[in-house]
């Protein structure tokens, strides 16, 4: 636990939300289990394996000791949570969870959820990727935007401020999507539609509305009944081509430890061979893994332009 102590002892004062120790990537020895976030004004501190009292005391006193260092006269606010068999039960440790609870990245707020749930509303890894579509779309004014598996939408945020003509984003679930409208109206965007379907009954609606200067594939990676990363992405990607505008780029993204990033190019190469690959957009520095073929994949692929 001593590595997440010091991670703790040295974290400067949060502003933007982000991870702070990420034990996870098998780096730090003795830590596995144990990941801490921030989603100002809130620590969350994850176990993947049950806690003591003793351990969440030690690192309760910790977070009191730093942040009456960084933020002297303000109160402390955390959250344990204990993610194991299945099962994720959180407990307020200290202070209090703001409702509603809105975090920054880069400019751009985000309606978060950390009381319950595994899924805060958030996806704290994919910041780089957030930031090579604002990049992207700042260069490319205008463009016409597809974001898959929405969830709340924080892709269309930032293309739209940087500049997105219009932006569709689609996933199964309504209250995910909801939370992604209220994310639009918060930061003063228009351009965006909203569609609760199953892309897989869809495609037609999609493709009508097509074709796109960017889609964004970013999907669970097992979720029964919605998408199955080791089946659905090949169906997916057997129309990617067809939603592409010529020289319009696509943005593939794979969260499963057990698949490396050869599944998605080799099937890429098989189902969608006129797209090329241009790079693989690095992970926050945070979230580094002993095995990068474990961690977090997003993968740009540009269709040929018009000759």
């Amino acid at each position: 636990m001593q590595l997440l102590l010091d991670a703790i002892a040295s974290a400067a004062l949060p502003t933007d939300a982000r991870r702070i120790f990420h034990g996870r990537g098998g780096l730090h020895p003795g830590c596995e289990h144990w990941a801490l976030d921030v989603y100002p004004p809130v620590w969350v501190l994850t176990s993947f394996q049950p806690a003591t009292e003793e351990e969440l005391t030690t690192i309760g006193t910790a977070l009191e000791q730093r942040w009456s260092q960084v933020a002297p006269g303000q109160p402390l606010n955390w959250v344990y949570q204990c993610r194991h068999e299945g099962q994720a039960v959180t407990r307020v440790m200290a202070g209090a969870v703001p409702e509603p609870h809105w975090v920054t990245e880069e400019g751009a707020q985000y309606k978060v959820n950390v009381g319950r749930g595994q899924n805060h509303g958030l996806f704290l890894d994919m910041a780089n990727g957030r930031r090579w579509v604002r990049d992207h779309v700042t260069t490319h004014p205008g463009i016409r935007v597809l974001n898959l598996f929405a969830y709340t939408c924080a892709f269309s945020v930032v293309a739209l401020q940087a500049g997105a003509k219009q932006v569709i984003n689609l996933d199964m679930s309504q209250g995910a999507l909801g939370v992604g409208q209220h994310n639009h109206r918060h930061n003063g965007l228009t351009g965006a539609s909203f569609m609760a379907h199953d892309l897989f009954k869809t495609w037609g609606k999609v493709t009508r509305s097509g074709p796109y200067g960017l889609v964004i594939v970013d999907p669970p990676s097992y979720q029964k009944g919605s998408f199955v990363a080791t089946k659905d992405y090949a169906r997916l990607l057997r129309r990617l081509f067809d939603l592409m505008l010529p020289g319009g780029h696509a943005l593939l993204c794979l969260n499963a430890p057990e698949l490396g990033v050869d599944f998605l190019q080799d099937q890429v190469r098989e189902l969608a061979p006129e797209l090329e690959f241009v790079e693989r957009v690095a992970n926050p520095a945070v979230f580094a893994d002993v095995d990068d073929q474990r961690s977090l994949k997003v993968l740009v692929y540009r269709a040929p332009p018009l000759a």
